[in-house]
């Protein structure tokens, strides 16, 4: 499902191209956020470039690049993804999905991906002008007990923490807990008054 182009302040999100394979291999040699995600599985470079050549098209999920959205004399400054926030395992029966967000490490913490986030939930709650969207009841997604910063980011957003998978990720010689959390979009809409 292709997803739509959304814009925020400070960020443009796009649908993930056959040229983004360059930084989505990057993010995969990233150990803090393979870490910080809980992401082991193992990747060849072709496996990479074939996913960023047709993810776009596959259903069941929408894929984004997160790109700055700096304009100058009416161009964009730079189109070049800097992280990418996916909507996935969406079910048409429950209205549900998943949300996943990687940052590359330069741009964690600098607000990009909260604006992502935001722009994701709008266009998963109530479509954008044009794309009536998905119109999800709920999104939700899990988070390591590990990173303690993505838990607030996405409490600020209005998820609400639903539970706790004990100990179900590797973290070195320790184990670390997946919380889950979700937003309704009675939620959501109340929260972005």
């Amino acid at each position: 499902m292709r997803a739509p182009v959304l814009h925020g302040e400070m960020m443009r999100l796009r649908p993930i191209e056959a040229r983004d394979a360059d930084k989505l291999w990057e993010s995969l040699h990233d150990p803090e956020g393979m870490r910080l995600t809980g992401t082991t599985a193992t990747f060849t470079r072709e496996q990479i470039d074939e996913w960023a050549a047709t993810v776009a098209e596959q259903d069941g999920r929408y894929d984004w690049a997160i790109t700055p959205g700096a304009v100058r004399d009416g161009e964009l400054v730079s189109d070049e993804l800097i992280g990418e926030i996916v909507l996935n395992d969406l079910d048409p029966g429950t209205r549900g999905a998943n949300l996943r967000l990687q940052m590359l490490p330069d741009y964690r913490g600098r607000g990009y991906g909260r604006e992502a986030i935001e722009e994701v939930l709008r266009f998963a709650f109530d479509g954008v002008p044009g794309d009536r969207g998905p119109r999800l009841h709920r999104v939700g997604l899990d988070v390591l007990s590990i990173n303690p910063r993505a838990k607030a980011l996405y409490a600020s957003l209005g998820f609400v923490e639903e539970g706790r998978l004990r100990e179900v990720y590797r973290d070195g010689e320790t184990w670390a807990d997946a919380i889950v959390m979700s937003v309704l979009e009675d939620e959501f809409r109340d929260h972005h008054r």
